[in-house]
C-alpha cells in the first residue's frame, strides 16, 4: 500500500507540471514523467500511464497495456486515487466514442515502432477458431501489409490501435485471435467490414449470445 501512497502523493504534489505540458521545457518535463513512471513501476513494472490534456483540465489514464492479468492492479490503484482539482483519473483505455473521423477518412495515421497505420484504411473479417466456436477471431486487412509483413512489431502496432479503438477491456476479453493480411485488390467485392465498426460488431455479437 505504501507504493500506491508514494505514487499518488508525488502526483498530487506535481500535478500542475502535467497540466502545463506545453509551457514547461522538454528536459524538465521528461524528468517529471520519468519520476512518475518510476513510482508507478515500483508498484507494478508492467503498468503504464497516459496523460490527456483537455480544455478544462486533464485526464490520467492507468493502463495494463491489454494484459488482463493486471486488471485488478489497475483497478486498485485507481480506486485509491485522491481527488485532485482539474484532474480525472481513469482505469484502462476507454473505447473510442467519436467514429466520425474514421468513417470520413480524416483520422491521422498513428506511428508505433516506425509503422504508420490508419484505422480508416483497415478492414476486418470474422474468422472461425478451431474447437472454439463461441469465441471471436478476426482477420484485419492492412493497406501496407506487404511492406511491413516482415516487421516483428507489426502485430504489436495493430494491438495498440485496437486497444485505443475498442477500449482495453474489450480488446482483452472479446477477441481471442487476431490475424493480419493485405487488403486484396477486389476488397469491394468481399464482405469486409470497416475496422472502425468492430466495436459495434462485438456488441451485436454479445447481444445475440444473450
Amino acid at each position: 500500500m505504501n507504493l500506491i501512497t508514494n505514487f499518488w502523493n508525488h502526483f498530487k504534489q506535481n500535478n500542475f507540471v502535467f497540466l502545463l505540458l506545453n509551457e514547461i521545457p522538454k528536459d524538465e518535463l521528461k524528468l517529471h514523467f520519468d519520476k512518475l513512471i518510476y513510482l508507478l513501476h515500483q508498484y507494478n513494472k508492467d503498468l503504464d500511464l497516459i496523460i490527456k490534456n483537455k480544455r478544462n483540465g486533464a485526464e490520467l489514464i492507468i493502463t495494463a497495456n491489454g494484459n488482463p492479468y493486471l486488471f485488478k492492479e489497475v483497478e486498485l490503484l485507481v480506486y485509491l486515487a485522491p481527488v485532485v482539482e482539474r484532474w480525472k483519473t481513469t482505469a484502462f483505455l476507454q473505447p473510442e466514442t467519436d467514429l466520425s473521423k474514421y468513417k470520413q477518412g480524416t483520422d491521422k495515421p498513428l506511428e508505433y515502432y516506425g509503422i504508420n497505420l490508419k484505422i480508416s484504411e483497415m478492414y476486418f473479417q470474422p474468422i472461425k477458431i478451431q474447437n472454439k466456436p463461441l469465441e471471436l477471431g478476426i482477420r484485419v486487412y492492412v493497406k501496407n501489409y506487404i511492406i511491413h509483413c516482415n516487421n516483428e512489431n507489426l502485430l504489436n502496432t495493430l494491438y495498440i490501435h485496437l486497444e485505443h479503438l475498442l477500449g482495453e477491456k474489450s480488446f482483452a476479453n472479446d477477441i481471442s485471435l487476431i490475424d493480419i493480411a493485405q487488403i486484396p485488390f477486389n476488397y469491394n467485392e468481399l464482405e469486409l467490414i470497416e475496422l472502425c465498426n468492430l466495436g459495434t460488431y462485438i456488441e451485436k455479437l454479445k447481444g445475440n449470445k444473450n
